[in-house]
């Protein structure tokens, strides 16, 4: 990660608002905060209102002592623009600020996500104060990163949007009837003779809800070009800010909060227009430890397979589920050494202090209400900053060594779930979780790549559900696995082009000749009904959608074992130069994912970092100093297992040799690297 400055140690910290609270509790925050070994607080999160009361009026009188008492008690910040969220007075005489939602009612005032990302109002006043911050504070040398925004997020359909819209449209397709030929418009005779003829698809055009309640479109193309549209309206508000402040302070670097998988905006295309990614990371309490784990990959990978910074965690307890469990004693420091495992060089809490009042003052919190330092809570913190304080920059800026590669993209995951069937069981996130779990329960490091992303790196490169196959993707696969790749894909591949026009000639469209299969036909089964097929000698399921396949090269590994197309084939493989190519075409169940892909990975000659038991993850970060290992105990209970080389433990100093007992806690951690 690239700081203004080089720091030599990790950031431990989070999000602060002393501006909530009377002054004198302020220099109590800063003891506790040292007795918690933090170093970096992120101000001004949510203070638009109170540095601007007025139209041309800035008030940075608060701000000023918050800034200068921070500096002077050698903290460390990530200054935020405050922008996500504007003042009522702004929507009052401005209600061009205030966003229409799909089904066509504009907003009030209230709540956050509710500027209109094309609102000329939004634009100018946002990309202003942006600018007056770095003025004001360009002098600070404590800034560490800036923080535009706010989780950026949500649509908005108003006037603003719909002559934006088709700005953008014109920008892309030049003429209006190379648009009418992307979105097939020639179907129901639905073709534009004007620009001004486009509508924002929503409830009141072009979508609809099915059946099942899910929102789907008689257009795909025209809803596909609408949420591209709006990751990118909202890319450039983010755009705006940074350059206000690259403009005064060009050496600190620039970031806002992600979110993970969050459908509505291309992470992979606004990581390009970041400094540096940062997220927050919330998982629900069922979540399992893969799932946790894809979502730092998914980062990592967005921010080219290096770090990234964790901008936000709660301590222990978020607000919003329908049941707030409590993080359990060790979970929090098992999640944050999860977090720095695959790729975290800064591990941040919101908040710091807990709210007296709305929504989240019942959100975990450093400080719980009760302004204590002997909470389980706060002791846990302390630990875990003493730790990492330890540490220092071991394993900063290290990268995590993979072989694998599993492609994610955006516009996939749009269009798959846009797509008027085969079937709403269908689920991008699902296919994709089915083969990362199945790598991260052998301890096999995964990269996520998108469609643009170099596949030469890789051994094993896994597409699941690749639905929407780009220009150049197929030619890409093709030389991967013709130069001695392993690629994999699924069911309901190969299908459209990047306009969800359907490839002629049969199914998988561009990838035919790679996978040397022809799918006539799609069977989408009901919830609660199956087929199945024999692999090796196992028996599995065949759910959700089963591919009816002809061979035309490949050869095939298993076949249904019910209905009419009993026999034909499910699973293949097709050899194609030095690689090969296989196939699976229906969604199977967890045991059959690992019994394929540990084939796979014995195949290619994949291996993990060391061999651990059951529900023990083994990571690694590499950086030009160490290599570190971090093992993490998921199984709910204390295990011991022998060591298998020599290690020294970087948070105790104790060293193990080859056949030692390794004991790791329940929700233990273990930090080391060769040696002893």
């Amino acid at each position: 990660m690239a700081y203004g400055k080089k720091i030599k140690k990790i950031l431990y910290g989070g999000d602060y608002n002393p501006e909530q609270w009377p002054e004198e509790v302020w220099q109590e925050d800063v003891r506790l905060m040292k007795k918690a070994h933090i170093n970096m607080v992120t101000l001004n999160v949510f203070s638009w209102a109170a540095l601007q009361p007025d139209e041309d009026v800035y008030d940075f009188e608060k701000l000023d002592k918050i800034m200068e008492l921070m500096r002077s008690e050698g903290f460390l910040v990530c200054l935020a623009t405050s922008t996500g969220a504007h003042p009522a007075w702004m929507a009052r005489r401005h209600p061009d600020i205030l966003r229409t939602d799909a089904e066509g009612r504009k907003r009030r005032f209230g709540g956050r996500h509710n500027s209109c990302p094309n609102s000329p109002t939004y634009r100018h006043y946002a990309a202003k104060l942006a600018g007056k911050l770095a003025e004001r504070y360009r002098d600070y040398d404590n800034i560490v990163a800036w923080h535009i925004s706010n989780e950026f997020g949500g649509e908005c359909y108003c006037e603003n949007c719909e002559r934006a819209f088709r700005e953008w449209l014109k920008k892309k397709y030049g003429t209006v009837e190379n648009m009418n030929r992307a979105f097939y418009t020639a179907f129901w005779g639905h073709t534009f003779y004007d620009w001004d003829e486009v509508v924002p698809p929503n409830f009141l055009s072009e979508h609809f809800r099915s059946q099942s309640g899910e929102e789907r479109t008689m257009f795909q193309g025209i809803s596909l070009d609408y949420r591209r549209f709006n990751s990118d309206s909202m890319l450039e508000c983010f755009c705006l800010e940074r350059d206000a402040i690259r403009r005064v302070m060009p050496q600190v670097p620039v970031t806002t909060n992600l979110m993970g998988f969050y459908k509505p905006l291309d992470y992979q295309k606004w990581a390009k227009e970041m400094d540096f990614v940062s997220w927050d990371s919330y998982p629900h309490p069922e979540d399992s430890p893969a799932e946790v784990a894809l979502n730092h990959d998914l980062m990592r990978g967005i921010g080219g397979q290096d770090s990234f910074v964790l901008m936000e965690q709660t301590p222990s307890v978020t607000n919003w589920h329908p049941y707030n469990r409590l993080k359990r004693p060790g979970e929090m420091r098992l999640l944050s050494y999860q977090a720095a495992a695959h790729g975290a060089d800064a591990i941040q809490f919101f908040q710091i202090r807990r709210t007296m009042g709305a929504c989240e003052k019942f959100h975990g919190a450093v400080i719980d209400h009760a302004g204590r330092e002997d909470t389980r809570v706060f002791r846990e913190i302390t630990q875990l900053g003493a730790e990492l304080e330890t540490l220092q920059d071991v394993f900063l800026e290290g990268r995590t060594p993979s072989e694998v590669g599993i492609l994610f993209d955006w516009d996939n995951w749009w269009a798959v779930e846009y797509s008027a069937g085969p079937s709403v069981r269908m689920k991008y996130l699902d296919a994709v979780k089915d083969y990362y779990t199945a790598a991260f329960s052998m301890n096999v490091p995964v990269d996520i790549i998108g469609a643009e992303d170099a596949l030469t790196p890789y051994k094993v490169v896994i597409a699941p559900l690749l639905y929407m196959c780009k220009s150049g993707v197929a030619e890409r696969i093709r030389s991967f696995v013709e130069n001695g790749g392993i690629f994999i894909t699924t069911y309901f591949s190969g299908i459209v082009d990047e306009h969800d026009l359907v490839y002629p000639g049969g199914y998988p469209g561009p990838l035919r000749d790679v996978l040397g299969i022809w799918v006539e036909e799609n069977d989408a089964l009901p919830d609660g009904e199956e087929n199945c097929f024999v692999y090796e000698g196992a028996q599995y399921p065949a759910a959700v959608l089963c591919d009816l396949m002809h061979l035309c090269g490949a050869e095939a590994l298993a076949s249904y074992g019910r209905d009419f197309y009993q026999g034909t084939p499910v699973i293949t493989k097709n050899t194609l130069g030095s690689g090969c190519a296989y196939y699976v075409g229906t969604r199977s169940d967890a045991a059959f994912y690992r019994h394929f892909l540990k084939n796979i990975f014995r195949d290619a000659g994949v291996q993990p970092p060391v061999t651990v038991p059951e529900g023990v993850e083994a990571a690694v970060r590499g950086n030009d100093r160490n290599n570190v290992l971090f093992l993490l105990n998921h199984t709910g209970a204390q295990t011991a297992f022998a060591a298998g080389g020599a290690w020294e433990n970087l948070l105790t100093g104790e060293t193990y040799q080859a056949g030692q007992t390794l004991v790791l806690e329940k929700n233990g951690v273990l930090v080391l690297k060769n040696g002893g």
